[in-house]
C-alpha cells in the first residue's frame, strides 16, 4: 500500500506533489481536531451519568464541539480543494506530456500498436486518476492517520483497550491485504478490456463507411458487441473480487468497536478503569469504526491507481528519438541519401539507396506498391531514423538537427488529408499559427480555394466536421495545399497528392500544386503520367532498391521497369467503354 502511495505522489508534478503534501498536513490537523471531540463527549456523557453536570463543563464540551465541527468543515473544504486542483492539473499536464512525447516517436510506433491503447490510457486510464484514484489516495492516508492519531490517544489512556484495538487493526490489515492482492490480479485484465472497447470503437466508427459498403454492419457489431460485453463480465469481477473482503473488513472493524467498548466496561465494573476513561473509549471505538470502515471500501481501488500509473508510465517510457540536435538554419535544400538502409523489425525496406536532390529541382520516386516510395519520404523528413547510412540536408545530418528546426524546412501533402475539427481559417493556420487573416486569404487564392470557402454559409469561419468530413475530396486536399503555402517551407513532399482527385477538381488542384511547388525543392511520390515525366529526376524503386535513375525520355530508352510502368499508364488511360446502340 505505501508502495503504491509513494507511486503515486512522485507521478504529480512538483507543483501537485507540494499541494497533495499540503493536504496531508491538513488532514494531521482534521485528525487532531477529531480526536477532541473524544473528552468533549467523554465530559458530557459522564457528568449525565453522574448527574453532576455543571454548566461550565457543558459550555466548554459544547465550545470544543463547535470549534472542532467549524474548522473539520473548514480543513475539509481546504483539503478537497488543494486535492482537486492537484489532481485534475497532474492529469492535464500528463495528457500535454503524453502529447509533446508522441511528436518525437518514430511514425513506426503508430503502425505497431494500437491506436486504442493511447487513447484509452489518455482518456480513461487519467480520468479514473483524476476523478476516483485522487479521491481513493486521500481517504485513504485520512483515514489511516486518524485512526492512528485514535490509536495512540487509546494508548495514552489505557494500553489494554490499545491492544484490542491493534488485535482489530491486524484483523482488518489482513483481509485488506488479500483484497488488494485478488483486486490487482482482475485489474489487470479489466485495464485491457478497457483498451479493447476502445479500440474497437475506433475501429467501429472510422470504418463505418466500409463497413455499410460491404455489408459487413452484423459481423463489425458483433465484435463491438463482444468487446462490451467483455468490460461489462470485467467490470463484475472486480466488484465480485473486492466485495467478500469488505464485508470481512466491515465486520473486523464493528467487532473493533465492539471489544473495545466491552473491555472498556468490564475494566470500569473491576475498578481498573475510571468511568471517562470508559465512556471515551467506547467513543474512540465508534470512531476508529467510521475511520476504517471508509479505508476498507477505497483501499480495494489502489491497485486500479497503481495500475494506471503503470500505464501512463509505460506510455512516456517509449524510446523516442533524439531530437535533442543544434538549432540549424539550412543555406540550401540540397538532399543527400547516402548508403541508407531501414528495416520494419526484421523486415528490411530500404536497402542500400544513395541519390541527390539538388536544391529546387523536382524528384519523382517511382515504383510499385510496396517498394519502399513512403518509406523513402519519411526517413528524409526524419519520421524514422535511418538503420544505415546518412540522409544529409545542406550538408548537415538530419540527426544533428533539432526536430523543430528540421521539421520547418518540410511541407507535405498527402493523398490521405486530414483536417482538424475547427474553422477552415484555423485549418490553413496550422501552416503557420501567426498567420493573419490577409495571409490565409493569399493561400487560399493561390491553392485556388479561396472561392468554394467564400461560398460555405460562413466563409472562413465555417467549422468543419472532424476529419473535414462535411468537404469533398478535392476541396480537402486543396486546404490542405493552401496551410503548405502559408508555411512557405523550402521543401515539399508530395505523396500521390493527386491520386484520388475528381476530374471537374483536378485542374484546381493541378494550379494549387503549382502554386506550392514554385521555386522550391520538390519529391514527389506519383502515378501519373503528367506529373512524372516533368520531373528533373526520376528514382525507380523496387524492393527497396533504386532500380532505374534518370530522366523520363532516357528512363524510356532503357525499356525497363520504368518503361514497362509508363506503357501500363498509357493502356490504361487509353481504356474506353463501349455500348451497343
Amino acid at each position: 500500500m505505501l508502495d503504491t502511495l509513494k507511486k503515486f505522489f512522485d507521478f504529480c508534478t512538483a507543483e501537485d506533489r507540494r499541494k497533495f503534501y499540503q493536504s496531508i498536513y491538513l488532514g494531521i490537523l482534521k485528525s487532531f481536531i477529531i480526536a477532541l471531540r473524544i473528552p468533549a463527549i467523554g465530559l458530557v456523557v459522564m457528568g449525565l451519568i453522574e448527574k453532576n453536570l455543571s454548566m461550565q463543563t457543558f459550555w466548554l464540551s459544547l465550545v470544543i464541539m463547535l470549534v472542532s465541527v467549524l474548522l473539520n468543515v473548514w480543513i475539509t473544504l481546504k483539503i478537497t480543494m488543494l486535492q482537486t486542483e492537484a489532481g485534475y492539473h497532474t492529469c492535464a499536464q500528463k495528457r500535454i506530456e503524453i502529447a509533446e512525447h508522441m511528436r518525437y516517436l518514430p511514425m513506426g510506433y503508430f503502425n505497431q500498436n494500437s491506436l486504442g491503447k493511447i487513447t484509452s490510457v489518455t482518456t480513461n486510464t487519467l480520468e479514473n486518476l483524476s476523478d476516483v484514484a485522487t479521491r481513493v489516495v486521500m481517504m485513504t492516508v485520512q483515514g489511516f492517520l486518524t485512526t492512528a492519531l485514535i490509536t495512540l490517544l487509546v494508548f495514552v489512556y489505557d494500553w489494554r483497550v490499545g491492544l484490542v484495538l491493534l488485535i482489530g487493526l491486524a484483523l482488518f490489515l489482513l483481509p485488506n491485504s488479500i483484497m488488494r492482492w485478488h483486486a490487482g490480479r482482475v485489474s489487470d485484465e479489466k485495464h485491457q478490456a478497457d483498451t479493447g472497447l476502445v479500440a474497437v470503437v475506433l475501429e467501429y466508427s472510422q470504418g463505418i463507411a466500409e463497413v455499410k459498403n460491404y455489408n459487413l454492419v452484423n459481423r463489425s457489431a458483433r465484435k463491438l458487441s463482444k468487446a462490451i460485453d467483455h468490460k461489462s463480465r470485467m467490470d463484475t469481477k472486480m466488484t465480485y473480487a473486492s466485495s467478500p473482503y469488505i464485508a470481512l473488513q466491515g465486520i473486523a472493524t464493528k467487532l473493533t468497536g465492539v471489544f473495545m467498548g466491552l473491555a472498556s466496561i468490564y475494566f470500569y465494573l473491576n475498578g481498573s478503569m475510571e468511568l471517562l476513561v470508559c465512556v471515551m473509549m467506547i467513543v474512540s471505538g465508534f470512531m476508529v469504526y467510521e475511520n476504517l470502515d471508509g479505508v476498507g471500501s477505497y483501499s480495494s481501488l489502489l491497485r486500479i491507481v497503481d495500475l494506471s500509473v503503470d500505464m501512463v508510465n509505460q506510455v512516456l517510457a517509449i524510446q523516442p528519438m533524439d531530437t535533442s540536435g543544434q538549432e540549424i538554419e539550412p543555406e540550401t535544400a540540397n538532399i543527400e541519401l547516402d548508403h541508407i538502409s531501414f528495416s520494419y523489425g526484421d523486415k528490411k525496406i530500404i536497402q542500400d539507396v544513395s541519390f541527390k536532390i539538388p536544391e529546387k529541382t523536382t524528384t519523382a520516386l517511382v515504383g510499385p506498391s510496396g517498394s519502399g516510395k513512403t518509406t523513402l519520404c519519411n526517413l528524409i523528413a526524419r519520421f524514422w531514423d535511418v538503420d544505415e547510412g546518412r540522409i544529409s540536408l545542406d550538408g548537415h545530418d538530419v540527426r544533428t538537427y533539432s526536430y523543430d528546426s528540421l521539421i520547418r524546412n518540410f511541407s507535405f501533402v498527402f493523398q490521405r488529408v486530414y483536417l482538424f475539427e475547427d474553422t477552415i481559417a484555423n485549418n490553413i493556420k496550422f501552416g503557420r499559427p501567426d498567420a493573419s487573416q490577409a495571409e490565409v486569404e493569399a493561400a487560399a487564392k493561390k491553392a485556388a480555394c479561396h472561392d468554394f470557402i467564400l461560398s460555405l454559409p460562413e466563409g472562413y469561419e465555417t467549422k468543419i466536421g472532424e476529419g473535414g468530413a462535411s468537404l469533398s475530396g478535392g476541396e480537402r486536399q486543396r486546404i490542405s495545399i493552401a496551410r503548405a503555402i502559408i508555411k512557405d517551407a523550402p521543401i515539399i513532399i508530395l505523396d500521390e497528392a493527386t491520386a484520388n482527385v475528381d476530374p471537374e477538381n483536378e485542374e484546381a488542384l493541378m494550379q494549387a500544386i503549382q502554386a506550392l511547388t514554385h521555386d522550391k525543392t520538390i519529391i514527389m511520390i506519383a502515378h501519373r503520367l503528367k506529373t512524372v515525366e516533368q520531373a528533373d529526376q526520376i528514382i525507380v524503386l523496387d524492393q527497396g532498391r533504386i532500380v532505374e535513375q534518370g530522366r523520363h525520355q532516357d528512363l524510356l530508352a532503357q525499356d525497363g521497369l520504368y518503361s514497362r510502368f509508363i506503357q501500363e499508364r498509357k493502356t490504361a488511360a487509353s481504356w474506353r467503354i463501349e455500348t451497343n446502340d
